[in-house]
């Protein structure tokens, strides 16, 4: 039964933190709408289609040329431009890296101590 119960809470955790992530995600949308332009468009939309969690290793200027289809110099305005909208926070100077500018909500790992209490680690 504590087993059951112990998944049914993390579940529970991971759904509402889903939400979160698509309220997010809908508001930055809805904020830059009419702002983008096509290439830009399908490269935040196709960072939203990883979820909370966001690309393994975060979106590169290399994955935007993939996805988008654009070339150098055009993916530095375009993701620069992303950044000064709010659309992705860069990181790094010489390998930027960029994630999406909407907040990740954590889902705390829990137990059950001696007791039989729930703790959060």
């Amino acid at each position: 039964m504590t087993n059951w119960l112990l998944a049914t809470i993390t579940a529970q955790r991971c759904t509402l933190a889903r939400i979160e992530f698509l309220i997010d995600r809908t508001k930055l949308l809805d904020k830059l709408e009419d702002q983008l332009n096509d290439k830009q468009l399908k490269a935040l939309l196709r960072i939203i289609e990883e979820g909370p969690e966001g690309f393994k290793g975060a979106m590169t200027a290399a994955k935007y040329v993939t996805i988008a289809g654009a070339r150098s110099a055009t993916t530095t305005r375009h993701l620069e431009d992303l950044v000064n909208k709010g659309a992705l926070v860069r990181t790094g100077e010489r390998s930027s890296r960029y994630t999406l500018a909407v907040p990740l909500h954590s889902v705390p790992h829990i137990s059950v101590d001696k007791q039989g209490e729930l703790v959060e680690e």
